[in-house]
């Protein structure tokens, strides 16, 4: 047999094997997947890059101000079902109950479907109303606007392949949804320089044809997804009787996902704030390009710990599903102690190369090359303290706990981030350094926060109900 190049492991090994091993084999082709995920957002900002210079900033910067608001939009929903899908099929294949995960698998495909629906729609009319109360650049809200109205028009294929993957995930494959990224960032890659510059036979588009090669690289994704799923090869399968919404099965549901749809949500929203902030600054235009393609970089330096993130949360579930809480433990130990190793190399490797990284992205720009580099001088201080903050989400994620992790998580941002943010820039007058100093030192006291939330047992408790049979049979 033709040995794979990134092997699935079963359930029995999630349930045994060596655990940094076993996590590495769940997240080795999530590395993969977040990799090329990344790589068609730089994409963007690479092509970006290369518009006339007094075009480039504006643009980087209206989709820079655009992120916050879309993923407030989508974040319930996808907070909501990436969360439910994730404990429960996890939790339900740990107890070796493969017919209650495709139920509930679903279940959560027939609610994501009305829910990104409707707030693609609330999205669309919302935002240029938002947009004027974040931003005081005419042309940088312009720019926003007009990328939006794309993206919310699109919004369901931003959610289900998001959705998709966490129910591979869940069952420890991450090779087939690395195989379908693959596809929809060769599509976006490809389309980006057409569009955005207007090369061959289109017109220069800018920010419209960022946004129109995002959505047509999502919906290829979504397309195949689908197909995989009523072909039903793995252990998930759209099953259409199982599509009919019961509410037995949304209560369950809603009280595993709802708390971080609502996290998810609130902290969004905040970072909607947040840029409500640097779009007060002096140099808001600068700051915000800057710190788009600082997000950027960091979208790659966190590639190997979100992997990690997804090894872990897979396995919680499925050991807490199995009743190995001692187990649990030992991942959650293990896990946190690889994930501080990992931010302290990737911190200090960061802080080195900041200048030219930025300069790569916006050469000759020299306003933005300084506020990306210091963003990232001073955010690099705080990563290692992430770790744990990281690990705490992803303990509680596949316990289907979310509750804690959830106000951590809000009170990162509205208690900490956000009002650091405003007292260092405007208050104590440090501008976009004050900016940056509150967000590291945000990141900084919620992970001392999150090691009391992992030193907790109420994450070791299992959120499926022992098996009903005469049930199970009526599904």
């Amino acid at each position: 047999m033709r040995k794979r190049i990134f092997p699935i492991p079963d359930r029995e090994e999630i349930l045994t094997g060596r655990p940094l091993r076993t996590m590495a084999k769940i997240g080795g082709p999530a590395v993969v997947s977040s990799l090329l995920f990344t790589l068609y957002n730089l994409a963007d900002a690479f092509w970006i890059g290369r518009l006339p210079t007094d075009q480039a900033g504006s643009v980087m910067a209206g989709i820079q101000i655009s992120w916050p608001f879309v993923w407030f939009i989508i974040s319930f929903v996808a907070g909501f079902g990436g969360a439910a899908v994730s404990a429960l099929v996890a939790q339900y294949i740990g107890a070796n109950r493969h017919q209650e995960a495709r139920f509930a698998f679903n279940q959560l495909i027939t609610l994501s479907a009305f829910a990104s629906v409707i707030l693609g729609v609330v999205g669309f009319f919302l935002a240029p109303v938002i947009l004027k109360l974040l931003i005081q650049e005419p042309q940088v809200a312009h720019e926003a606007s007009l990328y939006l109205s794309v993206i919310f028009l699109g919004l369901p294929t931003m959610v289900f392949p998001g959705l998709f993957y966490h129910a591979y995930s869940a069952t420890g494959d991450t090779v087939t949804p690395l195989l379908v990224n693959i596809v929809g960032v060769l599509i976006n890659v490809t389309l980006d320089p057409f569009l955005i510059l207007g090369w061959g036979p289109f017109p220069q588009m800018g920010i419209l044809g960022a946004a129109y090669a995002t959505v047509i690289a999502q919906s290829a994704a979504m397309i195949i997804f689908l197909l995989l799923f009523l072909k039903g090869n793995g252990l998930l399968r759209i099953d259409r009787p199982a599509l009919r919404l019961r509410w037995e099965w949304m209560t369950k549901a809603m009280k595993i996902g709802l708390p971080a749809g609502i996290g998810q949500s609130t902290v969004a929203f905040g970072f909607v704030v947040l840029m409500w902030v640097i779009g007060r600054l002096d140099n808001a235009e600068a700051a915000l390009a800057g710190y788009g393609i600082a997000d950027r970089i960091f979208g790659i330096m966190f590639i190997v710990t979100n992997s990690m993130c997804i090894g872990l949360t897979t396995m919680i579930g499925q050991a807490l599903g199995a009743g190995l809480q001692d187990r649990a433990r030992e991942l959650m130990r293990k896990g946190l102690a690889a994930m501080f190793v990992i931010l302290i190399f990737e911190a200090s490797f960061l802080w080195l190369i900041r200048v030219s990284l930025v300069s790569t992205f916006m050469p000759g720009n020299t306003a933005v090359i300084h506020a990306g580099s210091r963003f990232l001088e001073l955010f690099a201080l705080g990563m290692p303290f992430l770790g744990a903050f990281f690990i705490a989400e992803s303990v509680y994620r596949g316990s289907g706990h979310n509750v804690p992790p959830m106000i951590l998580g809000v009170a990162r941002l509205w208690l900490l981030r956000i009002p650091l943010a405003y007292v260092f820039a405007f208050i104590l007058k440090m501008g976009s350094d004050g900016v940056w100093i509150g967000m590291s030192a945000s990141n900084v006291i919620s992970g001392l926060a999150a090691f009391g939330l992992l030193s907790s047992r109420s994450w070791l408790r299992s959120v499926v109900e022992p098996e009903d049979k005469e049930a199970s049979a009526s599904w």
